[in-house]
């Protein structure tokens, strides 16, 4: 099996931390240069010097806020004009949980921002490149909910599926050129965005946090949360040239913990 990314160049987001984090790291010990992008610098310098580094491979980071659509926009754009980017890992921290009923008009543009409309500026900037290179991943780390709505996530499922149609429709239009694009659907995994809604989910409930993570645990047939390296494995997968002809779907890694197929 053909897993090797040595040559290639990656793009991570939202990889400060947690599954955009672990990501970088496993496209970097595949041998990719890979470029970790978030908001702050300070964190982002941190993780590239503990990216697994081989000879010849090079890593940096691009401190970028995707709330600001046009400085995300100039800033992937010089980095489109010193080098193809083959791979690209669009992440963004999801939205703040809550009722859909209760969300604001402002809650429901501000995640559109961020996710679709982001992934459509990456997109157009850096398709061009990896249609001129011959090689082309587009990974959308989005969620299972997707196939599956949430409870109490209401914005985070409208948008998160707009993110998974706009990616169905850019797969069938790259498709020609040789470039996949897909979905990575994480289930709940340890990150700090889960431990904030196993605590917001004891608050509400007044409930021992202990207990409201081992009574979700206990939806997963697996009998446990997963782990961010475990995410990044698929994800990696989906990057390497052994992928070559996995387009347009949505790979879900939750431990069985959702329900439909």
């Amino acid at each position: 099996m053909d897993l090797n990314l040595q040559g290639k160049n990656a793009l991570v987001g939202g990889s400060s931390k947690g599954i955009g984090k672990a990501i970088a790291v496993e496209l970097a010990a595949l041998g990719a240069n890979v470029t970790v992008v978030s908001r702050t610098a300070e964190t982002l310098a941190q993780v590239v010097h503990e990216l697994p580094h081989q000879p010849g491979q090079h890593h940096e980071f691009l401190a970028a806020d995707y709330a600001d659509l046009e400085d995300l926009g100039a800033k992937i754009k010089g980095l489109a004009s010193e080098r193809p980017i083959h791979i690209l890992v669009n992440n963004t921290g999801g939205p703040a949980g809550g009722a859909i009923l209760e969300a604001s008009a402002e809650a429901f543009l501000k995640a559109f921002h961020k996710h679709v409309l982001c992934n459509q500026l990456l997109v157009q900037i850096l398709s061009p490149g990896m249609i001129k290179a011959g090689y082309g991943r587009i990974i959308n780390v989005i969620s299972t909910s997707v196939k599956a709505p949430l409870d109490n996530l209401g914005v985070s499922n409208t948008i998160r599926a707009a993110v998974a149609n706009w990616a169905k429709t850019t797969a069938n239009e790259l498709g020609r050129y040789g470039i996949t694009v897909n979905n990575l659907l994480p289930g709940m995994t340890e990150t700090e965005r889960l431990w904030e809604i196993v605590a917001n989910t004891a608050k509400k409930g007044n409930l021992d946090k202990d207990l409201v993570a081992e009574r979700m645990q206990r939806e997963i047939p697996l009998g446990r949360f997963g782990k961010p390296e475990e995410i990044a494995a698929a994800a990696a997968f989906l990057a390497s040239p052994a992928a070559a002809y996995i387009t347009g779907t949505n790979v879900t890694v939750d431990g069985g913990r959702t329900r439909s197929l």
